[in-house]
């Protein structure tokens, strides 16, 4: 709890600009009109909020579950108890997740105005379902990124833990978790960019309905291939930078406690 709540935290205040600018530029309106370079910090009261539970809940089920499946003494089975362990992860955590992403991403697109008064809006207009539009998208996009991202990270320490005789170090974990965490925001960048239209779409609008196909099928059709990967260098910076942000506290504070 302590370990993934501190690690998550860390990554989400330090790396917040990059993930403005990903936003911005993942926004239909175009990263100027969407605010540019200005109020980059815009929204981030509602990440301080929601980070340490968010990342504490994926980590306690990402364990627990690894542990209650078998991993170690069949190699083979190593790579899908991990993806396993954190698709589950991420179901659970997307449960905290997603009401502050959507207050936080329109808050981003939005930086005249503050997070206490779209959270007050979205509610108004939309009630509580308004605060998980695009949870089944974040679901479908944080699914695909663990598959890729965890069992490559546990895979890179084994490989480096057997050519050096003994455990990694928590750096050599975050520089595991920064090539993971990058590999993985690149193949998966359409689906972040089909989210964040859901999510900023307005109430009634075609893309509302959460629809990740829809979604991405007019994206492909108005933008083609440049559309489905808009903002792909932010983001892979921001989760490469991530990854070792976030993996190596997670591993330092894991062992500090343990």
């Amino acid at each position: 709890l302590k370990a993934g709540g501190v690690a998550g935290v860390c990554v989400d205040l330090i790396l917040f600009p990059l993930d403005t600018v990903k936003t911005r530029l993942q926004s239909p309106q175009g990263f100027r009109k969407a605010g540019g370079f200005r109020g980059i910090y815009a929204g981030v009261p509602s990440t301080a909020i929601g980070s340490f539970p968010n990342a504490a809940a994926f980590f306690i089920t990402y364990e627990n579950v690894k542990s209650l499946l078998p991993h170690g003494s069949s190699s083979y089975l190593s790579p899908a108890t991990h993806m396993v362990a954190a698709s589950l992860g991420e179901v659970v955590a997307c449960l905290i997740r997603v009401p502050s992403e959507v207050v936080k991403q329109r808050a981003q697109v939005s930086p005249s105005s503050s997070t206490l008064r779209i959270l007050s809006h979205t509610l108004y207009h939309e009630g509580v379902q308004g605060l998980y539009r695009g949870y089944k998208s974040t679901v479908l996009r944080e699914i695909p990124f663990s598959l890729v991202q965890f069992p490559l990270w546990e895979s890179l320490k084994d490989l480096w833990s057997w050519k050096q005789g003994h455990v990694v170090d928590s750096w050599q974990s975050a520089v595991c978790g920064a090539f993971a965490g990058g590999f993985a925001a690149v193949v998966t960048t359409p689906l972040d960019v089909a989210k964040t239209r859901i999510m900023l779409a307005k109430a009634g609008s075609r893309n509302a309905s959460g629809n990740v196909l829809t979604a991405l099928g007019g994206i492909w059709r108005t933008q083609g291939l440049s559309g489905l990967f808009a903002g792909v260098v932010p983001r892979m910076a921001a989760i490469s930078l991530g990854g070792f942000i976030f993996l190596g506290t997670y591993e330092k504070t894991r062992q500090l406690l343990l």
